[in-house]
């Protein structure tokens, strides 16, 4: 059995065995209940700039990691090891430290009862057979495009391929272990434009849980060369008060944002603006924001969450209102209220869009700012004030006029997500969360 071969649904019953092994040593060792996670993963990646190869790198790794209760005290350790004495001595390490730490009264393995029963088939692993030669050659083709598709590309930032698989199983002293291998690609390009003195750079990427569904290596090239020449003349605009249409991929991070604002870790920390928001209006009454857990081939799908519990396919938001926080077993707890299923994340959040593409809320803007890229970490999540430097396209009479760089946009999150105007049917598929360009209705953009 060749090495590759070795990862794989094969793999999974041996993974099992081993789970329940270190479940077995954790309570001869003294343990009242213990988690245990398992994994082997294998990977290729390497990445090419100015037609030579720069990186080749193949990884295989394997180990576990467990956490175990002493009553109400916990304890965590891991090991890249997998044979006896190293699951032993992990058991001791956890146990040790469990037996040091304070009482927790919400600590300890969710309820048995809520453990998924079955965990479906969701088609999440499709190995790449592709050789270092091989992925080297599809990089430096992929930057070849670029570098053809204008002569304004005059450098190159890096074309990265990268290829993984991984076979992970997850169990519990409740009896419940359950197991899938998982498969993920990806290939990127960053390429720079140069004319008149300025320089500009921009890229293009996709991502996919099946090699085969990944775009075509030579049009995510011309795709990335397109993009940074577009970007050549960018200028800063005056300071105004305008409306901001996100890209489908920046959009991305703004439910992102959300996601973490009603995590139950920063609710029950009370470090997130929307304490105590349930139930309240927070978006527009047409938009609605569900979980799909369950997904063929979703970047995000799970059958069960890190807990152990089943996944089950529910809305967050509904007609704008919020109807649920995210939570684990220990934040719900923490909360009095029950798990969501979502230790771990949310798995495909989806959010509702309309039949209008990019170019049509370009239209519907009429006078605004298309921002296409985002820089800093200019978000409080305890306030929800938002201010990120940004660049993209100066709209005017509903038609992209010249590029734009050095602006803040800023606002708050509140008051951002209340303001959004539409959602582009342009939905971003190389995301677990599925959202089209966002249009929001007013925010700052600070220019010179």
């Amino acid at each position: 059995m060749s090495e590759v071969e070795a990862i794989g649904p094969q793999a999974l019953p041996a993974l099992r065995e081993k789970v329940q092994r270190i479940i077995d040593e954790a309570r001869r060792q003294g343990a009242s209940a213990c988690e245990v996670s398992v994994s082997m993963e294998q990977g290729l990646s390497t990445s090419v700039r100015q037609h030579e190869v720069e990186t080749v790198e193949f990884n295989r790794d394997q180990g576990f990691g467990i956490t175990l209760y002493v009553g109400q005290r916990k304890g965590s350790a891991s090991t890249t090891g997998s044979g006896d004495e190293a699951i032993r001595e992990t058991v001791a390490a956890a146990l040790a430290i469990a037996r040091h730490a304070s009482e927790d009264e919400f600590a300890g393995l969710a309820d048995a009862s809520l453990m998924a029963r079955e965990v479906p088939d969701l088609d999440l692993h499709h190995p790449w057979e592709l050789s270092p030669d091989e992925a080297v050659e599809l990089a430096l083709g992929c930057e070849a495009a670029a570098f053809a598709t204008d002569a304004r590309i005059r450098n190159a930032d890096g074309t990265t391929l990268s290829t993984h698989q991984g076979c992970r199983a997850y169990g519990n002293s409740h009896g419940f272990i359950g197991s899938y291998c998982s498969s993920r690609h990806s290939l990127s390009c960053v390429m720079i434009a140069e004319a008149d003195g300025q320089m500009q750079r921009d890229y293009h990427y996709d991502v996919s849980r099946v090699a085969a569904d990944l775009a075509d290596a030579a049009s995510i090239g011309r795709r990335a060369a397109e993009r940074a020449v577009r970007r050549l003349g960018a200028r800063p605009i005056p300071t105004c008060d305008v409306p901001v249409l996100f890209t489908a991929d920046l959009a991305t991070g703004l439910f992102g944002h959300f996601l973490a604002a009603i995590s139950g870790a920063n609710i029950y920390r009370k470090s997130s603006y929307l304490e105590n928001a349930l139930g309240q209006t927070l978006f527009p009454e047409w938009l609605s924001l569900d979980e799909r857990p369950h997904l063929p081939r979703g970047l995000a799908s799970a059958g069960y969450d890190g807990d152990g519990l089943a996944t089950y396919a529910k809305p967050f938001v509904e007609d704008g209102r919020l109807l649920s926080y995210v939570l684990g077993t220990y934040s719900g707890r923490k909360l009095g209220m029950p798990s969501t299923a979502n230790a771990g994340g949310v798995h495909n959040l989806f959010v509702t869009h309309g039949d209008e593409d990019q170019a049509a809320l370009i239209r519907r803007m009429g006078r605004g700012l298309l921002v296409t890229e985002l820089m800093g970490q200019g978000l409080n999540l305890v306030t929800g004030d938002y201010s990120r430097g940004a660049g993209g396209y100066w709209v005017e009479n509903g038609e992209i006029q010249f590029p734009v760089q050095e602006v803040t946009i800023a606002g708050n999150l509140r008051d951002m997500f209340r303001q959004i105007v539409a959602v582009g049917c342009d939905v971003e598929k190389r995301s677990s969360i599925r959202t089209g360009s966002v249009l929001i209705e007013r925010m700052k953009v600070a220019g010179r």
